[in-house]
C-alpha cells in the first residue's frame, strides 16, 4: 500500500486495503494464540520442574483466556460467506401495538448498541423515527466493525416481548413485537446503479421528541426507488445535501440486498431446511413476566438471565445460530 501509484486508482486501492484487513482478520488471531501456547507450555515446563502454587494459578488463567480465544476463533470460522467481513446496516421497526411496541424497539436498539459497544464495534445512527409517548416507530443503525454482517445476519427476523406493561394502568401482561433486519454495508467497488429518473425524492421538516432539535427548514430527506417501491428517509442531519447522500447510501444497500436475495433464491428452493426470514416469522421470545427467559426458537436455546441479554449478551445466540448452520450444511454435504 506503500508503494508509488497505489491509491492512484482509489477503487482498487480501496478492494485491496478490504482484503488485507479480512486477510489480517484471520492472521492476528491465530498469531495470539500461537504465542499464547507456546508461553503455556513454557510455563508448564517450569512447573514440572518446580512446583509452585502461584505459577499452577498463573497457567490456570492463562488456559481459560485460550479456551476463549480459541472460542472465538471457532466462531469466526463459520463466516465463511462473501459478506461477513463486512459492516452491517441494522433496521429496527416496531410492530403493531402502539407505544408499547415502540418501547421495545428502543429495548432491541439499546440492546445491539450495548453488544457491539462489547465487540469493539462502532455505532451510528442512519436515521431515527421516535415514538408519540416513548420508544422509536423505527432506526437504521449502521454497526463497524470486522464481521460485523456475518454475526448480525443471526438476527434477522421478529423478536417477542412478554412483560406486565409500564403504560398499562391496570398492569397487564402484554405481548409486542419488533422486527430488525440487517444488510452488509456496500463497498464503493460494488456497481449498483441507480438512476436520477427512478428516484422520487420529497423533503419534509425533521423533528424530535417533545418539540426538541426540529429544524425550522426542509432539510429531512426521503426517497422512494420507483423500480422497487423502496422507501428510505435520513432526517439526523441538518444540511438536506447530506440528509439525501446518506438516504442514496442506505438505498443502495437494500438494493444489493435484493441482488444478493435473487442469486440465493435457487440454493434455496434445493434447501428444503432453510427458510426464509420474514415479518411474520418469530425467531426469539424475551420473557419478563411471570418468569425470566429468553427462547431462541430457531436453535431452542434458552437463557434465563434476560437482563443480561438486554444488556448486549446475545453472543450464545449468534453462536448456537451459526454453529447449527454449520452442521446443517456438513449433513447436507
Amino acid at each position: 500500500m506503500s508503494a508509488p501509484g497505489f491509491w492512484d486508482n482509489q477503487q482498487n486501492a480501496q478492494a485491496i486495503v478490504q482484503q488485507v484487513k479480512a486477510v489480517k482478520g484471520w492472521v492476528e488471531p491465530f498469531d495470539s494464540i500461537s504465542g499464547r501456547v507456546q508461553s503455556a507450555r513454557e510455563l508448564e515446563e517450569m512447573l514440572a520442574l518446580e512446583p509452585d502454587a502461584e505459577l499452577e494459578a498463573e497457567i490456570g488463567r492463562e488456559i481459560g483466556t485460550l479456551d476463549e480465544q480459541i472460542e472465538a476463533f471457532r466462531l469466526r470460522s463459520l463466516l465463511s460467506g462473501p459478506d461477513d467481513f463486512r459492516d452491517a446496516q441494522l433496521e429496527i421497526s416496531a410492530g403493531a401495538g402502539g407505544t408499547e411496541a415502540q418501547d421495545w424497539a428502543s429495548m432491541l436498539m439499546r440492546m445491539y448498541t450495548r453488544w457491539a459497544e462489547r465487540k469493539g464495534y462502532s455505532v451510528e445512527i442512519l436515521d431515527l423515527s421516535e415514538g408519540e409517548e416513548a420508544g422509536i416507530k423505527g432506526a437504521v443503525l449502521e454497526i463497524k466493525g470486522l464481521y460485523a454482517y456475518g454475526f448480525l445476519k443471526a438476527e434477522a427476523g421478529v423478536h417477542r416481548l412478554v412483560r406486565i406493561s409500564p403504560f398499562d394502568s391496570q398492569a397487564r401482561r402484554h405481548t409486542s413485537f419488533a422486527s430488525a433486519f440487517v444488510y452488509p454495508v456496500v463497498d464503493t467497488d460494488i456497481n449498483i446503479e441507480i438512476r436520477d429518473e427512478d428516484i422520487k425524492m420529497d423533503v419534509f421538516r425533521a423533528s424530535g421528541a417533545g418539540g426538541q432539535h426540529v429544524n425550522k427548514t426542509s432539510s429531512a430527506v426521503r426517497l422512494t426507488h420507483i423500480p422497487t417501491g423502496i422507501v428510505v428517509a435520513s432526517q439526523q442531519e441538518r444540511s438536506q445535501h447530506k440528509n439525501k447522500n446518506t438516504a442514496l447510501k442506505m438505498l443502495k444497500n437494500r438494493l444489493y440486498n435484493i441482488e444478493l436475495e435473487k442469486q440465493a433464491q435457487k440454493k434455496a428452493e434445493m434447501d428444503a431446511n432453510k427458510s426464509d426470514v420474514s415479518f411474520g416469522s418469530q425467531i426469539r421470545s424475551y420473557v419478563f413476566q411471570p418468569y425470566t427467559m429468553v427462547n431462541d426458537h430457531r436453535t431452542e436455546l434458552k437463557i434465563p438471565d434476560v437482563q443480561k441479554v438486554m444488556d448486549g449478551g446475545i453472543d450464545p445466540f449468534i453462536e448456537a445460530y451459526l454453529s447449527e448452520g454449520s452442521s446443517s450444511a456438513g449433513s447436507a454435504a
